[in-house]
């Protein structure tokens, strides 16, 4: 998948993980003007290492400045800008429903579709989790509405390049 609209951009960092690392790179984001639309962070192959994936908002040339930027930071092993290349995206998101013994199954047969996992399931509530595409995740969530989301929690984009052939 490509995403090469000027409007979001996904930049992968590969940073030193010790603490202050986060605020220092958000900070020259904020300094920059930048909203960040979507973070994930997380340890990376690497001992010592963490990788981040932000998704900004920004034209292509001031993205790829700001990652320049980035890069410039001691903390920060390398840093790219990956929107106009091959790549693979997945979010995971957590949803609470209303969910009593009738609407159970109807909302389970719904979210098969998605490959939906039941993490919890009480009374007349139900916790679901699944992974995909933000299009995906937005289709489940809409699908979902009319029986009663509680909560939902989603993580920040993580992306990979695509395997070279």
């Amino acid at each position: 998948m490509v995403t090469s609209n000027t409007g979001s951009r996904t930049v992968i960092a590969l940073v030193q993980n010790r603490a202050g690392v986060l605020a220092r790179i958000c900070g020259l984001f904020r300094r920059q003007g930048f909203n960040i639309a979507s973070l994930a962070v997380g340890r990376s192959e690497q001992k010592g290492l963490s990788r981040m994936t932000f998704v900004v908002e920004g034209p292509e040339e001031v993205v790829r400045l700001v990652a320049a930027k980035l890069d410039r930071l001691i903390e920060v092993v390398k840093v790219e800008d990956i929107s106009d290349k091959e790549h693979v995206y997945r979010e995971m998101v957590l949803i609470k429903l209303n969910a009593d013994n009738e609407k159970r199954g109807e909302i389970l047969q719904l979210a098969n579709i998605f490959n939906v996992k039941t993490v919890d399931v009480g009374v007349d509530q139900m916790t679901i989790e699944t992974t995909g595409d933000s299009k995906d995740i937005e289709s489940l969530l809409e699908l979902l509405e009319p029986y009663g989301v509680i909560e939902v929690m989603r993580t920040g984009r993580v992306a990979v390049l695509k395997s070279l052939e």
